[in-house]
């Protein structure tokens, strides 16, 4: 099927093609082979985006907020519209199967409409004075924000941050990740065509650390929103620390699962696998440490392995694929070092353990008995392969769940009541899952705990975070 995405830099309400500029060449991972040539943006790009930013700034802020929705509400009808198109340039690009990619448009479109309804609750409050006196807490848009987001969910992370930021009035420049410009770029077209004024959203591309450090240079930007690994986050913090620009964080996990001995089996076994290895485990919330009670250790290794063989690999799409490759040339190989690492230490291969043929595949993998301190237990794969180890007890299931310094996401599966409260108070995760993989949803707020980021997406803390607090006194 043939590449149909016209890649273009969007700044200042003009789309720029690649004359004179940099280009970036887009593969296809299911083929290993250059499927485009993308546009970089120069330094004289990134310093206009920043001029038309400001300049769109004033306006939009004082766009009613009805108004602005409107402009959201069209924008997500044109996404759905386009869903097709946009869900296959998706998978062409990332690698997901398209039924994965379908999802994923729809849930960016979904963001969309959430946060234009979610500004008409945006309330303030009046305080209590006496008579004849007003004392009032309102919310302001932050400014001008610059946001970053990877290729994982190239379209659904572009939504959240991109749909909050502009209901709550603020201009944006976004930097969505090189690997995926059709997708991206196609959420872009469908803002201009909803009627979005000009200058109130940039899409740049760019080599990344070049793009961050001259967009966090300047006074322009007050706000950061970055989703990406925990060393990036750092930099970008460090960078951020001169202007004293706010930032949101969502960095890397390494996701526990804590199977009781309780659970319903099948049915837990039924849910974990397909998480598992959705998007090929290239999820920041993957369920991958999986600790599992050792009444039951020996039986849910025997089925998670039988269920895994069963996974179908290939191109996203070809119809009957449920996992498709890599999304870079990089990934398998670290896998395959991680896999290996394991095995040297004593971990048991039950299912895979090596890379496919063709393009960037690397098999659906299964490891049993992990030691500790193999680096996959402490180091996010983030690919394909679950790690799983037997536990006693409540006290050692969440003394291994809370080991590592990342708090993004977690989960539990038990039938006791009891014991499912006291565990979503002991884990040290901002989500915690139990009996459920549901834990991202436009209403809800999502983020991380400790080397997992800070601040939230999502739900009403996702719009807070791009607004200021003023209390105004009058007497």
């Amino acid at each position: 099927m043939t590449y149909d995405a016209d890649l273009q830099l969007f700044i200042d309400g003009g789309w720029r093609t690649g004359e004179g500029r940099d280009e970036f060449t887009v593969v296809n991972p299911a083929t290993g082979g250059g499927i485009a040539q993308l546009p970089m943006a120069s330094e004289a790009d990134l310093d206009e985006a920043l001029a038309a930013a400001e300049r769109a700034l004033p306006a939009w802020r004082a766009t009613d907020a009805d108004a602005r929705g409107a402009i959201l509400h069209k924008a997500a009808a044109l996404i759905r519209d386009r869903s097709d198109h946009i869900a296959i340039l998706l998978t062409q690009e990332q690698g997901k199967p398209l039924a994965e990619a379908r999802g994923e448009v729809a849930g960016a479109a979904q963001m969309f409409d959430w946060y234009a309804e979610e500004i008409l609750r945006d309330y303030g409050r009046l305080l209590v004075r006496p008579t004849g006196q007003r004392s009032m807490v309102v919310h302001q848009p932050v400014g001008v924000v610059a946001t970053f987001t990877p290729w994982n969910f190239p379209i659904y992370l572009l939504a959240k941050k991109v749909a909050a930021a502009l209901a709550a009035g603020c201009s944006v420049i976004s930097k969505p990740p090189e690997e995926t410009p059709g997708s991206t770029g196609a959420v872009a077209r469908a803002l201009d065509d909803a009627g979005l004024p000009k200058g109130v959203f940039q899409l740049v591309h760019g080599v990344p650390d070049a793009v961050s450090r001259h967009l966090l240079a300047s006074p322009i930007v007050r706000k950061v929103s970055f989703t990406g690994s925990v060393p990036v986050g750092r930099h970008l913090m460090k960078l951020a620390a001169d202007g004293l620009k706010r930032l949101t964080l969502e960095l890397g996990g390494h996701a526990p699962v804590l199977i009781f001995d309780d659970c319903d089996l099948d049915k837990t076994l039924d849910m974990v696998v397909p998480q598992k290895f959705r998007n090929a485990g290239q999820v920041c919330v993957s369920p991958t440490r999986f600790y599992v009670q050792e009444g039951i250790y020996d039986a849910f290794v025997k089925g998670f392995g039988e269920r895994t063989a069963k996974v179908t690999m290939g191109d996203g799409l070809t119809a009957g694929t449920r996992m498709g490759p890599l999304a870079n040339a990089r990934r398998p190989g670290a896998v395959e070092a991680l896999v290996d690492d394991a095995r040297r230490r004593g971990a048991r291969v039950v299912v895979g353990g090596e890379p496919g043929e063709g393009g960037f595949f690397y098999r659906p993998t299964l490891l049993a008995d992990v030691p500790v301190e193999a680096e996959i237990m402490n180091n996010e794969p983030f690919g394909p392969v679950a790690v799983t180890r037997p536990f006693k007890d409540f006290d050692e299931a969440v003394s291994q769940a809370n080991r590592l310094p990342y708090g993004l996401a977690a989960f539990a599966f038990t039938e006791n009541g009891r014991r499912a409260n006291l565990l979503g108070d002991a884990i040290e995760a901002g989500m915690v899952g139990i009996n459920t993989f549901a834990i991202s949803s436009a209403d809800a707020p999502f983020g991380g705990v400790k080397d997992s980021g800070f601040g939230s997406e999502g739900g009403k803390e996702g719009l807070e975070t791009y607004q200021v607090v003023k209390a105004i006194h009058q007497a």
